[in-house]
């Protein structure tokens, strides 16, 4: 593969990022791929992926999210839910300091992922029978203080269904975190634009102080997604 640069602009926090990068051989390649191979090459997020040892681009979506919004505190316990291959983890790791034993970091997904320091992860399915009784025995009191989830199921290309198969893992991943969270606990989930679909803003209004709709830079622009941001976390009374 050859290809042509020109041009040049900044990266992720203000560095200088590589020469804007065209595919010369676009002939070999289908049209989508082609899209997809040069967003990929000339995509600074990629690119500091790489230069700061993240395991993907998506680690600076929760960074920018927890830059604004202060989430992860040094002690915090964290689970990831939909972790592979580790950027949300590496983030989580390094914030709440489980290298050093003072936070925790407990992963899932159902694909393999290589082990980072100070992440504790399980290859299972989230959604499979006995998952979640897994994670909460992993966490050292039963609870967490921090619920993040950047689950996706794999896309059909007919929208209505992939819209419904993401929002029933947020679903998912937001009746967990009412299950696991201590009082004034976070839960951040992966939607779609176009609305949360109602039940989980219901649930989200009613178990927290805070929700709503957040875009981080790293997010593509012409990206679907958005995440939910709920905190404040108040149990039910009993």
């Amino acid at each position: 593969m050859t290809k042509k640069a020109s041009g040049s602009s900044k990266g992720p926090g203000g560095g200088q990022r590589q020469m804007h990068v065209r595919l010369k051989t676009a002939r070999k390649h289908r049209p989508s791929s082609q899209r997809w191979l040069e967003r990929q090459l000339n995509d600074p997020y990629v690119a500091a992926s790489k230069r700061d040892g993240m395991r993907s681009r998506a680690a600076y979506k929760l960074k920018e999210i927890d830059d604004k919004h202060r989430l992860l505190k040094p002690g915090a316990v964290v689970v990831d839910l939909g972790a592979a291959p580790g950027g949300w983890s590496q983030i989580a790791a390094e914030r709440v300091q489980s290298v050093a034993g003072k936070g925790q970091v407990v992963a899932i997904d159902y694909l393999a992922m290589e082990p980072l320091p100070g992440v504790e992860a399980i290859e299972l399915d989230f959604t499979a029978e006995g998952a979640e009784a897994r994670l909460k025995s992993m966490l050292r009191d039963g609870r967490a203080d921090i619920v993040l989830s950047d689950m996706a199921a794999p896309t059909t290309g007919h929208t209505r269904t992939d819209h419904l198969r993401i929002m029933g893992l947020a679903e998912s991943a937001a009746y967990f975190a009412c299950d696991v969270l201590r009082p004034g606990g976070a839960f951040v989930g992966k939607v779609l634009q176009g609305g949360t679909e109602r039940e989980l803003l219901d649930l989200l209004k009613k178990r927290f102080a805070k929700v709503q709709h957040v875009k981080p830079p790293a997010s593509r622009a012409d990206s679907a997604e958005l995440y939910v941001l709920a905190t404040g976390f108040r149990p039910e009374s009993t």
